[in-house]
């Protein structure tokens, strides 16, 4: 058996492992987790319906709308950063460091930006809620 054979056998083994085998693991693993969470529960004490109650209650958390302008920032400034680097790559010839160099700094920068505006949005709705008045 040559080495070439032997890579001609054990690629599609590895293919069929990792396409099926993975997600039926990272299943069986949510399954089995779920389960211990509910013994751990009935060895507490806490009825189902407490449970479910709690949980339902964590879950409805109130949500702002800075998720929202946070991937709307993110996913312009990478379009931008993609754009940039093919005009880059395009014009001079730049070679595919340079590209994802320039993706990344642009995400950067709308990381930053988003940061400056959740913060000063934090800031309005802070002194809001405590009535303080705007100077």
């Amino acid at each position: 058996m040559t080495a070439y054979d032997f890579r001609e056998t054990i690629v599609p083994i590895f293919a069929i492992v990792f396409t099926f085998g993975f997600p039926a693991l990272i299943i069986f693993w949510a399954i089995y987790t779920k389960h211990r969470e509910r013994m751990r529960l009935i060895e507490k004490g806490i009825s189902p319906e407490e449970a479910r109650k709690y949980f339902t209650a964590v879950e409805k958390r109130p949500r702002g709308s800075l998720g929202a302008l946070k991937w709307g920032i993110i996913l312009l400034f990478l379009g931008i950063g993609i754009f940039t680097a093919n005009v880059l790559e395009q014009v001079y010839e730049f070679n595919d460091g340079i590209s994802f160099g320039t993706v990344v700094l642009f995400l950067g920068l709308g990381f930053i930006i988003y940061y400056f505006l959740a913060r000063g949005r934090n800031n309005v709705n802070e002194s809001q809620n405590l009535n303080i008045p705007k100077n």
